[in-house]
């Protein structure tokens, strides 16, 4: 089996961005920002975007999102203390279901540093049931497409 080898990406790929910190503690003992904090920049991307949007009430939505699958490449270091840009968008809008995918650069650097997806599958807080989109969810990743 032979795939296409990921490459760096291009802001112009990306629909939304907001700047992250790094901190001290992010740093590994190689001097860059460990593997596992990339995937904490990405919930972060996404999770930030959809509360500003109004589209997530993270302590009395009746709907949630769960991470099902979730993916990143990686091209070039970052390390504290950078900011690190993150740009978001759709690639994929379901039922109950979104792709995201998100581009993580060092500030102000024209090509990913890392990037990759991650899926949510929104669900009942309480049955913890797939649902379907709510509207204004589905408006404000519509953006994102």
């Amino acid at each position: 089996m032979t795939s296409a080898r990921p490459e760096p990406q291009d802001r112009s790929r990306y629909r939304h961005f907001s700047s992250l910190p790094t901190r001290w503690m992010d740093n590994d003992v190689y001097g860059h920002v460990n593997n596992v904090v990339y995937y904490s920049f990405f919930d972060t991307a996404v999770n930030r975007y959809l509360i500003e949007a109004g589209a997530l009430d993270i302590h009395r939505g009746e709907v949630i999102g769960l991470v099902v699958e979730t993916r990143c490449n990686y091209f070039a270091p970052i390390e504290f203390p950078q900011a690190v840009d993150a740009g978001l968008r759709v690639a994929e809008l379901g039922r109950s279901s979104v792709r995201y995918e998100v581009g993580l650069f060092a500030e102000g650097a024209p090509a990913t540093a890392a990037h990759g997806h991650f899926i949510h599958v929104y669900v009942d807080r309480a049955t913890r049931r797939p649902v379907p989109l709510p509207e204004p969810l589905k408006q404000a990743l519509q953006v994102l497409l």
